[in-house]
C-alpha cells in the first residue's frame, strides 16, 4: 500500500463514520490504517533517498 493509498482509506474510514467518535473497534482499525501510512511514509522515503 503506497502512502497514498493509505491516506485515501483513513479519508474514506472517517468520511463514513460522519465525524461521530469512534467505537473501540473502529479506533483499532483507525489505528491499524495510520500504522500503513506511516510504514509507506518511510518506505517512500527510503526509496527517494
Amino acid at each position: 500500500m503506497t502512502a497514498t493509498e493509505a491516506n485515501d482509506a483513513i479519508r474514506a474510514f472517517m468520511a463514513a463514520r460522519s465525524g461521530r467518535p469512534l467505537w473501540p473497534e473502529e479506533q483499532a482499525e483507525y489505528e491499524r490504517l495510520l500504522e500503513a501510512w506511516a510504514a509507506a511514509v518511510r518506505a517512500e522515503l527510503v526509496t527517494a533517498a
